[in-house]
């Protein structure tokens, strides 16, 4: 059997190598050539599966070590046979901990009396979050536990409050283009001139739920993880953000192994092999002190063409 693995997914270095034949490849190295002969593939975000990419090759199982899947041609994969997985909910603590951290910046902006900061939301006191998954679940807890009014939108489930009137409006939905409640660009143009100046909007779900440049035209405060794009993002919107990080919200220690654990066990069930285990390896921690995103932020604007590099150096929180 033959695997090949994105060489970023952390803790697989080794785990297979007595069972498969194992590449660890760079995201552009998986090509129509690498995966002609493969039998499996776990990626992430970066590697584009659709038939360009899979047609003629081998391969039956994909496991991706993200929640969204919007990057694989499920249509086309269930044609083919291909078994597809994702993971959700492995990283669903580190995007909360994202959002506490920009309300966190939020406080410390507005204790600041030397007036040097600029284009700065107000501190909220009601948070609307679009999308009650396992990501917005844990985003509501944290809300309720500082204290803030909490608004919950998520029509699938039944929940339809009303966001345009909060403080901070914060979305944690899958992109989808199509079926009863399509999420690409759901907040649009309509949608943001119906909510409260000078609301913050935070996008760390999937780029292309927020239309960047309503958004830009619009004036209200934001903070971007995700982008429309990505890794082509958009330099007026990158300058105009009130903070701005790489796609790295839920890039955390913890989310990453449960991401590692969840696609192993996936395949290993899969191709009918005993459980696997983790190489133990431990990872370089980030920067977790206060102030990590403001410092993140300024260094993507300082480099907007890094933003693929600064994303694989980032050292986990």
């Amino acid at each position: 059997m033959r695997v090949l693995i994105d060489k970023y997914i952390p803790y697989l270095q080794g785990v297979l190598d007595e069972i498969a034949e194992v590449c660890m490849l760079e995201p552009e190295e998986f090509t129509p050539a690498t995966v002609q002969t493969a039998d499996a593939l776990i990626i992430r975000t970066r590697t584009k599966c659709d038939a360009a990419l899979l047609d003629g090759s081998k391969v039956r199982f994909i496991a991706t070590a993200t929640i969204g899947t919007d990057h694989i041609d499920e249509a086309y994969c269930r044609m083919r046979g291909i078994h597809v997985m994702s993971c959700p909910g492995c990283n669903a603590q580190a995007v909360c901990d994202y959002v506490e951290e920009v309300i966190n910046t939020l406080i410390t902006a507005d204790e600041l009396s030397d007036g040097t900061v600029s284009a700065k939301p107000k501190v909220s006191k009601t948070i609307g979050i679009v999308g009650v998954g396992h990501v917005g679940s844990l985003v509501r807890k944290m809300a309720e536990r500082r204290g803030l009014r909490v608004v919950l939108n998520d029509p699938p489930l039944g929940m339809n409050g009303d966001v345009s009137d909060c403080d901070i409006i914060t979305f944690h939905t899958p992109l989808t283009r199509d079926g009863s409640y399509p999420t690409y660009h759901l907040c649009d143009a309509a949608f943001l001139a119906r909510c409260r100046a000078g609301s913050l909007i935070i996008n760390a779900a999937r780029g292309g739920i927020v239309d960047e440049q309503a958004l830009l035209d619009s004036r209200h405060p934001f903070v971007i993880d995700t982008w429309e794009n990505e890794p082509h993002i958009h330099p007026t919107v990158l300058q105009a953000a009130w903070l701005a990080s790489c796609h790295i919200a839920g890039y955390s220690i913890e989310g990453k192994r449960n991401a590692s654990q969840m696609c192993l066990d996936g395949l290993t069930a899969f191709f009918g092999l005993p459980k696997l285990r983790l190489n133990d390896d431990r990872l370089p921690q980030g920067d977790n002190e206060p102030g990590w995103l403001n410092r993140l932020s300024d260094t993507l604007k300082a480099h907007p063409n890094d933003f693929e590099q600064i994303r694989k150096n980032y050292k986990l929180r």
